[in-house]
């Protein structure tokens, strides 16, 4: 984490309170799948700054999570994703205390060719190929899920940059 954040601590997953749980933050992430390859992005800065991941933020106060993730990938490669579907929910609870619910997209295309900008550089990746160990921790956990069309939901526990524990189940 690049910056503190104030809440109560937990390093235990049973001591979340996950049924009363809500985020102090909503973010997106969208990852454009085509041709056996997906866009990923080197961020540059902010949560996350140093890892690949796909590209997505914070969403504005009432913005819609398909508008947020939508706006994300504009900003950040300057290219809009096409075919945009949902397909998970990740609660994430940091020892720290701050929470994050983030919404997760697939597209199957983006219109425009992806550009480096000051907040990512954009990777095409093959679907064979993905950097895990230079990604977070959880990724390994949902992103199979994710490739293989299935819908989840997860709740997942860090401190710092570790993954302490998380359950990630498909959705019916």
């Amino acid at each position: 984490m690049t910056q503190p954040h104030e809440g109560k601590a937990s390093k235990r997953f049973e001591d979340v309170d996950w049924a009363n749980w809500t985020p102090q933050e909503r973010a997106t992430l969208l990852f454009v799948i085509r041709d056996n390859q997906m866009l990923l992005i080197a961020k540059k800065r902010g949560l996350g700054a140093g890892k690949i991941n796909g590209p997505g933020g914070r969403l504005a106060s009432g913005e819609a999570p398909l508008q947020g993730a939508i706006r994300e990938v504009q900003e950040e490669l300057n290219v809009t994703p096409t075919g945009v579907q949902p397909c998970g929910e990740l609660a994430f609870q940091f020892a720290d205390g701050f929470s994050m619910l983030v919404y997760i997209f697939t597209a199957t295309d983006c219109e425009g060719k992806p550009q480096e900008t000051d907040e990512a550089t954009p990777l095409w990746v093959p679907l064979t190929q993905i950097p895990y160990d230079s990604m977070w921790a959880d990724d390994p956990i949902w992103f199979p899920l994710m490739l293989a069309g299935k819908h989840f939901q997860g709740r997942l526990l860090f401190d710092g940059e570790t993954l302490l524990d998380q359950q990630v189940t498909i959705s019916p």
